[in-house]
């Protein structure tokens, strides 16, 4: 039987509790100050990842998928997206922001605060915003009993030549400091 619980401390946050005959069995997902090497490794290439903003007008979610994204260290994310977006309007407004990955076969969120470094990313073709994420903790958010058994696919439904350069362009950006 499946109780309604949801306790938070420093280190672990207890997802929920099963009775079982005989006892009960606890299942606590640790949280993270930063990336474990496995999730900086994911970040180090181009992935597909969603991000969470909090609406500047409707103050509900907003959820976006891009995949010029990088991680140079396990305190730091960065990422690349349209300057006309809304994404970059809610971080004007409030800059907490939330990472969702898919790999190593779960799933995780990553918060933080983060903070446009270039409005307008320099010799891009297009107009790019570059934006760093401070993490404050990640999560392994994949529901109990169960794992990914296959990381998403996607492809570019664009001219191939002209995406492999604007994706190396962008991610070479990603990655100075």
């Amino acid at each position: 039987m499946l109780k309604d619980c949801l306790i938070y401390s420093e280190k672990y946050c207890i997802v929920c509790i099963i009775e079982r005959s005989g006892g009960t069995a606890y299942m606590a997902n640790e949280v993270e100050k930063q990336l474990n090497d496995e999730l900086l490794s994911l970040l180090k290439k181009e992935r597909f990842v969603t991000v969470a903003t909090i609406d500047h007008e409707s103050n509900a979610p907003n959820v976006n998928a891009i995949s010029w994204i990088y991680a140079p260290n396990s305190e730091t994310i960065r990422f690349s997206i349209d300057s006309r977006s809304r994404t970059i309007q809610d971080i004007r407004v409030c800059n907490k922001i939330t990472v969702n990955v898919i790999g190593n076969g779960s799933i995780y969120a990553i918060s933080g605060e983060a903070t446009i470094l270039q409005d307008t990313m320099k010799d891009i073709p297009l107009k790019l915003s570059l934006v760093e994420i401070h993490i404050s903790e990640v999560r392994d958010v994949m529901f109990y009993g169960s794992k990914i058994s296959v990381d998403p696919q996607y492809e570019k439904t664009y001219d191939a030549a002209a995406a492999e350069k604007l994706d190396s362009q962008v991610l070479k950006a990603l990655k100075e400091d």
